[in-house]
């Protein structure tokens, strides 16, 4: 991990460094996070928490990544930018400056990373960079494309910058309550389809609104609009929690942290968006406890809400406790333990370093190749990488 300067990390959030202190000292004091919707996308700050906490470890062997101080000896090579808070917080104009505060810390990263001796080694393409909100790294992401995008979906990402094979799907942090002991049924679940949020939205949110039209009169259905207002979150935690199904609809972008909240609540997510991808999914079959409908299918008049109701009691209730099984594999925690999302996260890019290294030693193949020329000695530039 790079010991990159506090203003591209905890000092997003309010961290005073003390000298030339450059991470808090976690065994004493640990800076907060913001909650409510900022959380969703929390994933750079868990994740370096996880980093500085293993230099305390008692067992570093149980632990899915290790921080190490010398490069030679790491897989990958962690950026500790916090991208989402930069975005969140920083992405006005403030005059009389030309440029956001985020697009200058990331011009500021683009050049430090390609300053460093393990960006040139690698090109890069042993980097983690995180860009879990679609709109981080907007400035960055086309100079840093070699490297290993953490990233929530590939939405707004063209395919040479961002895809499956290079990069890593990362779920979003739950927004409401986990359903801890969980004692309820099939018959005790009223609601049979359940959706609260925003109803209108661009892109491929489309299918959204025509589904309101569609079930908006279907019995056992709760579709309504809501947000985080207005105990907006409470309001969602009850509902998921009492129905069957949750709608899992695309918005602006393929994903949204909606899944998740009805994973925290056993309600049997019906995903309905094309072009999603999913954390795990080389680990985890969704079909096991996920409904998918093609947003083609959706559409049709009454094909939606067929399906939901031919799903048997008995069907539902398998699915139901392989939601109960695969929970804690999306909880963001810390301290973090064995099997939660910090520790999936981690195996996930675990898989990719075969194919980093593999990529790394092809761009080596003619690299150290000096031809002689009459004029004495001609360097011949690294391959272009890729």
């Amino acid at each position: 991990m790079y010991d990159l300067d506090p203003e591209f990390h905890f000092g997003l959030l309010g961290w005073k460094p003390q000298g030339n202190q450059i991470w808090p000292d976690i065994r004493t004091t640990i800076p907060s996070y913001p909650g409510a919707l900022n959380s969703q996308h929390s994933i750079e700050y868990w994740l370096t928490l996880d980093l500085l906490a293993s230099e305390f470890s008692e067992n570093p062997n149980t632990r899915q990544a290790i921080w190490v101080k010398n490069s030679s000896e790491a897989d990958l090579i962690f950026v500790p930018f916090f991208s989402f808070l930069s975005y969140n917080r920083h992405s006005k104009v403030i005059p009389p400056s030309k440029k956001s505060k985020n697009t200058e810390l990331q011009t500021k990263l683009v050049k430090f990373l390609r300053n460093q001796k393990e960006w040139k080694v690698s090109g890069g393409r042993n980097h983690v960079v995180l860009a879990h909100h679609p709109n981080s790294m907007l400035d960055a992401r086309m100079q840093l494309w070699p490297a290993i995008f953490v990233l929530s979906d590939f939405g707004r990402y063209p395919i040479n910058i961002a895809n499956v094979e290079k990069d890593v799907i990362a779920p979003y942090k739950h927004l409401i309550k986990r359903y801890v002991n969980d004692s309820s049924d099939f018959d005790s679940r009223k609601t049979l389809l359940f959706f609260q949020g925003a109803i209108y939205r661009k892109d491929g949110g489309f299918a959204r609104q025509e589904l309101f039209y569609l079930l908006k009169d279907e019995k056992d259905v709760h579709f309504s609009f809501g947000s985080v207002q207005n105990n907006g979150i409470r309001k969602a935690s009850e509902g998921m929690h009492s129905s069957k199904f949750c709608l899992n609809i695309a918005g602006d972008t393929p994903s949204s942290n909606r899944l998740f909240d009805a994973i925290a609540s056993h309600c049997v997510p019906v995903i309905i968006s094309d072009e999603i991808e999913l954390p795990y999914e080389d680990i985890l079959d969704y079909s096991e406890f996920c409904i998918f409908v093609r947003a083609s299918d959706a559409m049709k008049k009454g094909f939606l809400i067929n399906r939901i109701r031919s799903i048997t009691k008995d069907k539902w209730t398998r699915m139901w406790e392989t939601l109960k099984q695969v929970e804690p594999l999306f909880e963001f925690q810390y301290p973090s333990k064995e099997g939660d999302a910090i520790q999936m996260i981690w195996q996930s890019l675990a898989h990719k370093v075969p194919g980093v290294k593999m990529k790394i030693n092809k761009s080596r193949r003619y690299g150290r190749f000096v031809p002689r020329t009459r004029r004495g000695l001609r360097i011949t530039p690294a391959p272009k990488s890729f």
